[in-house]
């Protein structure tokens, strides 16, 4: 199967990008060989092959979501630099939401 011509001057104009005639030539030349590839991997049988979001099994290596004890307010504040009515005070970091 022929693999279609990719106009890669055209998808740049669309994306507003400004490629020389070397660069659409070797994207050009880099999107056949993708879809070349792609065009090799629809070749095999993957009817019985099981859908799978990773090729390596995962597993979750957090721990259990048990509720425990925390921290008092004054054990949260003991080391903040500066605190005010009970709660950390920081420095402004936005000016102005506009």
């Amino acid at each position: 199967m022929e693999t279609p011509r990719i106009d890669v001057a055209y998808i740049a104009e669309l994306a507003k990008l400004e490629l020389s005639d070397e660069e659409c030539s070797r994207f050009t030349h880099d999107l056949e060989q993708v879809l070349s590839y792609v065009a090799q991997l629809e070749q095999w049988d993957t009817r019985d092959v099981p859908p799978m979001y990773h090729p390596l099994e995962m597993y979750d290596a957090l721990r259990d979501d048990i509720p425990g004890q925390s921290l008092s307010n004054k054990a949260a504040l003991a080391n903040a630099p500066q605190e005010v009515d009970g709660q950390f005070r920081v420095p402004k970091v936005v000016e102005s939401a506009h």
